[in-house]
């Protein structure tokens, strides 16, 4: 079995050929969250020109170089407006935040510092060249590069695409990914289950899991454990760039979906992964999709979600990493495991006098839906250890902020 870094650094580099996705250009709205495929570069100074940055009085500082300097007011300049004429020698202007400086103005004194006699403006301290000036292209200078290639388009990107005149971005193509729920035993949502049946809900948690990593999912319907069915179903799902099933990796006599994965020419690199819960994980390629084989437990299939699938499909994306934070974290009791194999705990964080406490969830089965729900992280125990004392610090993995917080 792999450890689960090993395993993750074997899938990212499997997909090095078909990551990132092409790049498409799209409006500002949809780009949020997504990576540039290009550079994002300043066609024209930023700002455009040289403006106040302070209501008061625009001057040449060398015709105000003490207190009580008095100079006659020219012309008025608001913002939005242009500045008109050049400032007059041996004179100023009123002027407004954001207004463009008169040419041959080089300074603005606040209106607080300024008493107005008559027509004339009066210094109450010597001004000084560039004194509330926000220079033209002091921002950004045109041809100047505001955000590289690879960069995650947050809020202020927009906002900086925007203040630049882009109303467009090369942004790389979200992953589309097929999600395949599988299963004699589970029913799609709405449907009253018979005796020995549940209610799919694997499928619902990992398409909002694949949502929230930044890819477009697509919910396949629920396929029988029945070879012909799986290998019809797969047909479906071909040109996607990632396909995920869930259940039927492991090793039972109905688990069929590796056979039929590699019957229809996909080639899995791996399977089983030295951790728990989610050791029957499942890697491959199938042409250019990325295929990976979940388990069926909820907390398992998304766990494994979390660990290997996530940080796949945001290599697609052209984003880096995970997304997510480590942290520090005190467990909160102690916790016993198998020696070889990683854990990961599902864990509520609380501070405790100025630390994080760790708190499992009260049950850790994998098949229990409510114990892959709830939780703010999940609390890494290290594959060597046996047992893990109350009090002790691991690495925790944030998946959200905490509750409360």
């Amino acid at each position: 079995m792999l450890a689960p870094g090993v395993a993750r650094a074997r899938l990212l580099a499997a997909l090095s050929d078909v990551a990132p996705l092409p790049g498409e250009r799209v409006p500002l709205a949809d780009a949020l969250g997504r990576a540039l495929a290009e550079d994002l570069a300043a066609e024209r100074d930023l700002p455009a020109f040289d403006a106040a940055t302070m209501d008061g009085y625009a001057l040449r500082a060398s015709e105000a170089r003490r207190a009580g300097a008095r100079l006659p007011v020219a012309f008025e300049i608001f913002a939005g407006r242009p500045a008109g004429g050049p400032l007059p020698r041996g004179a100023c202007c009123r002027i407004y935040t954001g207004a463009p400086l008169p040419e041959g103005a080089d300074a603005v004194e606040q209106q607080e510092q300024v008493r107005r006699a008559g027509r004339d403006a009066v210094f109450a301290r010597a001004a000084e060249r560039g004194r509330f000036v926000r220079r033209r292209g002091s921002d950004l200078a045109a041809g100047a590069t505001a955000a590289r290639a690879g960069t995650a388009v947050d809020p202020g990107i927009v906002g900086l695409a925007a203040g630049l005149g882009r109303g467009e971005l090369l942004v790389h193509r979200r992953p589309r990914v097929a999600i395949l729920p599988t299963g004699d035993e589970v029913v799609p949502v709405g449907r009253v289950p018979a005796a020995g049946q549940i209610v799919e809900s694997n499928g619902h948690a990992l398409a909002a899991a694949a949502r929230e990593a930044g890819a477009e999912p697509l919910l396949l319907p629920i396929v029988r454990d029945d070879a012909g069915a799986l290998r019809r179903a797969l047909q479906a799902a071909r040109g996607v760039d990632a396909l995920v099933t869930t259940g039927g990796v492991s090793v039972g006599e109905r688990d069929l979906v590796r056979a039929a994965l590699a019957k229809a020419g996909a080639r899995l690199d791996f399977w089983r992964v030295a951790m728990r819960p989610g050791k029957p994980f499942a890697f491959g390629r199938w042409g250019r999709t990325a295929v990976f084989g979940l388990p069926g437990n909820p907390a398992s299939a998304l766990v494994t979600f979390e660990l290997f699938v996530r940080p796949a499909l945001r290599a697609l994306a052209g984003l880096e990493g995970s997304g997510r934070v480590r942290i520090a974290a005190r467990l909160a009791s102690a916790q016993e495991k198998p020696a070889g194999l990683e854990v990961y705990l599902r864990v509520r964080l609380r501070a405790v006098r100025g630390e994080l406490g760790a708190e499992p969830l009260r049950t850790q089965e994998s098949g229990n839906l409510s114990s892959a729900a709830g939780h703010d992280a999940l609390a890494v125990l290290p594959a060597r250890r046996t047992r893990v004392a109350r009090g002790e610090r691991v690495d925790a993995i944030l998946l959200h902020a905490p509750h409360g917080a």
